[in-house]
């Protein structure tokens, strides 16, 4: 039940992401009553397979974003005071280091980043022996030479000497809003000793302080979902003219708050994000590994999971595929004052579901179990009929592919099969995109009434902690709705299971093979 007095109220949700920070203000209707968006570089590169991005780049760049919203709020005659809550939702594994004064000591480093330290401090005799008895030693090794913390550690050691606090970016924004070392629970995803379980941080005899150089003091205090962060101080006021004493409630990573923001709360609804990395997730209040020993991470509400499958590069193959082929389009779009990939879904019809027998893999990043640190992208069954059309449509239809084993998986591990798919995200502005979907999966899809469902989930946590709605279900129930709802094309599906079944299920076994034999040549990837 929402308890709204005669005065309109809003939230304000502020959306962190890889491409661009956004301030959304939403009623209590769930409906998006102002935007506005700061484009920003996602990272810079000092040396290849590198993503840094300085800290106070994205805080400047969320003040700008913030500013922007104002002249809108006075367009439309609502004031700040209007306002009774503000959320942030930020990217993920995102990491920074700071100072005793709460200062950065380094470029971020952003989720991007693809350096390893190979080299590593031996952990005690006893852990060393459980995993190799365990057959894990090779994910802990993983994990450890994935870790921000130990690249940092052995080749910045004074600078990591120097480091007082060591949190995500979402973590760091709550510190610049607040002048507090805090950071939301469902925030909580990259290499750090965190209980994925438990939602606290590691107890002090688990392995991940071993291996890690990470000590408790150097980490925020985590507050759950819904929770008050802090309130907004004078200088972050001055800084982004959001009003001082404003209550800053945890929300969820972004991903985390796509799914909220969609409506799913249960395990039988799918949420697939089509964002700069494509997931399907689904909610559940038992902890519940798709793939063992790849956490669920914590959902955007407190005492529950998100179980989680994710492609990579997802749909920054999009983008991959803008740059590299898309000149046409981006010279009409310039001239006609639109987005390039608007024009993308022409291409996306001049070409049959199947795209006449190319199909792709889209493994443009690998990963440690599915599929292995060896893998890499691949795109088979060329002809001379194929042009950058049926490119185009091969990669969106290999994402499909991808994010349908993991639903399919995430079933068999939960024993719960699903009735209903949210599609959210930018990819979900195709209505092509979203039939070849459909059509992918063999079932209904719909995607929600707005396009920010990150900003959105953020807001529900804004609203439901100042006690605007007495519980998440009553939030959700209130703030979200259905959009438009693209059911399968039964040709377009024959096609796409026996494609899925007889060649792209086929693929990773196959090409394995070749992977690692690419990977022994040339070092790529590491």
């Amino acid at each position: 039940m929402s308890k709204i007095n005669s005065e309109q109220n809003y939230v304000l949700a502020i959306d962190n992401g890889t491409q661009s920070i956004r301030a959304l203000l939403f009623d209590l209707k769930g409906q998006l009553v102002a935007k506005s968006k700061i484009d920003i570089e996602a990272y810079f590169s000092k040396q290849p397979g590198w993503a840094e991005q300085e800290p106070d780049y994205y805080w400047q760049k969320l003040g700008q974003a913030c500013q922007a919203l104002w002249p809108e709020l006075e367009s439309l005659k609502i004031k700040k005071t209007q306002i009774k809550a503000v959320a942030l939702t930020c990217q993920r594994a995102t990491m920074v280091n700071l100072d005793n004064k709460g200062n950065a000591l380094r470029p971020a480093i952003v989720w991007l980043d693809q350096r390893r330290q190979e080299k590593l401090d031996k952990m005690s005799w006893y852990w060393r022996a459980l995993f190799m008895l365990a057959g894990e030693k090779q994910t802990i090794e993983y994990f450890r030479s994935q870790a921000e913390a130990n690249w940092i550690k052995h080749q910045q050691p004074e600078l990591w000497q120097k480091t007082h606090k060591f949190m995500l970016l979402s973590g760091f924004h709550c510190f610049k809003l607040t002048g507090n070392y805090v950071d939301s629970v469902s925030s909580q995803v990259g290499y750090l000793p965190f209980d994925f379980k438990k939602h606290t941080w590691s107890k002090p005899f688990d392995w991940r302080w071993q291996a890690l150089p990470i000590t408790k003091e150097m980490l925020p205090e985590l507050i759950p979902c819904g929770q008050t962060l802090g309130k907004i101080s004078e200088q972050a006021a001055n800084d982004t003219g959001i009003p001082m004493g404003l209550p800053l409630i945890s929300a969820g990573s972004d991903k985390a708050c796509e799914v909220l923001g969609s409506g799913c709360l249960t395990p039988n609804v799918g949420s697939l994000s089509y964002g700069t990395t494509a997931t399907y997730n689904t909610t559940n209040t038992k902890y519940v590994e798709a793939i063992k020993r790849l956490p669920a991470y914590p959902a955007a509400m407190p005492n529950a999971y998100n179980t989680e499958l994710i492609v990579q590069r997802g749909y920054w193959m999009v983008s991959w595929f803008k740059r590299e082929f898309g000149l046409k389009e981006q010279q009409i779009a310039a001239q006609k004052g639109i987005v390039t990939e608007v024009l993308f879904d022409d291409l996306l019809k001049q070409v049959p579901a199947g795209s006449m027998g190319l199909v792709l893999q889209p493994y443009w990043n690998p990963g440690i179990r599915t599929p292995g640190p060896e893998a890499k992208g691949a795109l088979i069954g060329f002809g001379d009929v194929h042009t950058r059309a049926h490119i185009y449509r091969a990669i969106i239809e290999g994402i499909g592919y991808a994010l349908r084993e993991g639903k399919e998986l995430s079933e068999r591990k939960s024993g719960v099969k699903i009735t209903k798919l949210m599609v959210s995200g930018g990819g979900s502005q195709s209505s092509q995109a979203m039939q070849i979907t459909a059509d992918i999966f063999g079932m209904p899809v719909q995607r929600p009434h707005t396009f920010e469902t990150s900003g959105l989930g953020a807001a529900i946590n804004a609203a439901v902690g100042v006690g605007l709605f007495d519980n998440y279900e009553s939030a959700v129930a209130h703030m979200t709705h259905s959009g438009d709802i693209f059911t399968p094309i039964t040709a377009n599906k024959k096609i796409y299971d026996e494609l899925y079944h007889e060649v792209y299920q086929q693929m990773y076994n196959k090409l394995s093979p070749l992977y690692k034999a690419i990977r022994k040549i040339t070092g790529y990837p590491k």
